[in-house]
């Protein structure tokens, strides 16, 4: 089922769910499995699967450093037809513009297609190490609008090379990410919803935010979006604090904006242990705020790591 239809289904009450990262290779499944099972009682409709891009790794060889390109963390689509099978509920793979062609990315989507998965998440994907900026991989897309395109386009039966009159047309929802406190590469926040409007306009069905920790950033960003035209539905993406290098390392990485009495609470905070048990109250009285103002879903960043997020939502669901 799609997420909007999942959206729609539930007649205004607000779903949970959540992303999980898939684990390093030569990890086992189980440990995902492990990390997941105890969320499954709050029913997520949908559960979010990211996809890393390749790195580069050098290998020592008779002395010298060799380059090689590689990527730690693959297999999101097996996941995701194993969370599927597992426990029947809808996977949704995140696809991204780096590190892949355009044809890749229509293989991935063929894929997806014949497994039954219904929704899947459009995104650039973040700059590679090495860079300074995002550079297109040869023959992939610059621009998550581009992207969204080309699975619109196969949605009406446009392949890359052929339109074919196919027997069973995908028919994906496709998923986007909106910024409330603004990309860190955009000029502007007004600049940036220009740029969630293209993709809108190009096809994507809803919307999931990055994490932000003062809602009024999000309900600003919601009627500002409404404002200029966007009408589909805009999911609250919520990432529990967890360790006191977070006060340095979420502005630094997002580039987002830390309440004044989040700081103060964490600083209090004798160890690690306490500033978690600071991050799973935060959230509650984020999620529950958004929760009485009825937002469609609300999108939890696990991690990989779900013990806080089962707290959260044992507050809420």
């Amino acid at each position: 089922m799609k997420v909007t239809e999942h959206i729609k289904k539930a007649n205004g009450k607000t779903l949970f769910s959540f992303e999980i990262i898939p684990p390093k290779k030569g990890k086992s499944i189980q440990e995902l499995y492990n990390n997941i099972d105890p969320l499954m009682e709050f029913n997520p409709p949908f559960i979010d699967v990211t996809t890393s891009r390749e790195e580069h790794v050098y290998i020592e060889k008779q002395g010298l450093l060799e380059q090689k390109i590689t990527r730690m963390r693959p297999g999101t689509l097996g996941i995701c037809a194993a969370l599927k099978h597992k426990y029947q509920t809808d996977t949704v793979p995140h696809v991204l513009c780096g590190g892949f062609t355009k044809e890749e990315t229509e293989y991935l989507l063929v894929d997806c297609q014949y497994l039954g998965i219904d929704n899947v998440m459009a995104l650039r994907g973040d700059t590679m190490s090495h860079q300074k900026y995002f550079e297109a991989t040869p023959g992939g897309h610059l621009y998550a609008k581009e992207l969204v395109t080309q699975i619109n386009d196969l949605n009406q039966g446009k392949y890359l090379h052929d339109v074919l009159e196919v027997d069973d047309r995908a028919d994906f929802c496709i998923g986007v990410a909106g910024y409330p406190e603004k990309h860190l590469e955009a000029p502007s926040l007004q600049n940036d919803l220009k740029r969630l409007k293209e993709k809108v306009d190009a096809g994507a069905d809803y919307v999931v935010t990055q994490m932000f920790f003062d809602n009024q950033k999000y309900f600003d960003f919601v009627a500002a979006a409404k404002k200029i035209g966007i009408h589909v539905p805009i999911l609250p993406g919520i990432k529990p604090f967890a360790i006191h290098k977070h006060l340095q390392l979420l502005p630094q990485v997002f580039k987002i904006d830390l309440p004044e009495a989040l700081i103060a609470a964490v600083e209090g905070c004798k160890d690690n242990s306490q500033v978690r048990q600071v991050g799973v109250e935060w959230a509650i009285q984020q999620s529950k705020e958004l929760q009485k103002a009825g937002v469609p879903g609300l999108h939890y960043y696990s991690m990989g790591k779900s013990s806080n997020v089962k707290k959260i939502a044992s507050a809420l669901f």
